[in-house]
């Protein structure tokens, strides 16, 4: 297997999004640039801590006076809520990802790998370096203000899903769910 890269340095979009009911959601992240698309399959936790750390970057940058440009505030709510654009198509699952911030260009670089990296980099003992190159990786390039939006509808798609137990946090269905906090009964809310 040979290394694809899929790069989109300006991004017309970069967001979460899910397809599904809630307990039941696929969660993607997806860019575009131009006429170029990817659609990313990923896990809830994988958004909830890729937005998490975005914000906490920008806060670092902005603390230390990193950029030579002003980073915003965060935001309260995301000014793109439109749905995922059509054909969604999944192009890999994530798996490893990193963050950093291109002080040359003052922007945020996200790299998001394929699961298959994932499975090389934990199924060996000692890994060679041409190993890590294997599989996809798509690298995406985003302006401050851009990825402060990011974070804003990625918390947001985070928070329209089942409510949370306020007793063990685990999601609760719609007709409540065996709270292990109970010793096995239903959730003490219903």
């Amino acid at each position: 297997m040979t290394a694809f890269t899929l790069r989109y340095d300006h991004p017309d979009r970069f967001v979460a999004g899910t397809v599904g009911e809630p307990g039941d959601r696929t969660f993607f992240l997806q860019v575009r640039e131009e006429s170029r698309l990817s659609s990313l399959v990923c896990e809830k936790q994988q958004v909830e801590v890729l937005a998490n750390q975005i914000a906490h970057l920008l806060d670092e940058v902005s603390a230390r006076s990193l950029s030579s440009i002003i980073i915003p505030p965060p935001v309260a709510g995301a000014a793109d809520t439109r749905p995922l654009d059509a054909p969604i198509t999944e192009d890999f699952r994530i798996g490893p990802m990193s963050l950093a911030w291109d002080s040359r260009h003052d922007k945020v670089v996200l790299e998001l790998f394929s699961d298959d990296v994932e499975d090389a980099i934990t199924g060996f003992a000692e890994i060679d370096s041409a190993e890590l190159e294997e599989g996809t990786v798509c690298i995406i390039g985003l302006t401050p203000a851009y990825a402060r939006q990011f974070v804003a509808r990625a918390q947001a798609v985070i928070a329209a899903g089942r409510p949370v137990c306020p007793f063990c946090r685990q999601p609760m269905d719609p007709d409540g769910h065996v709270c292990p906090r109970a010793n096995g009964y239903l959730n003490p809310l219903d």
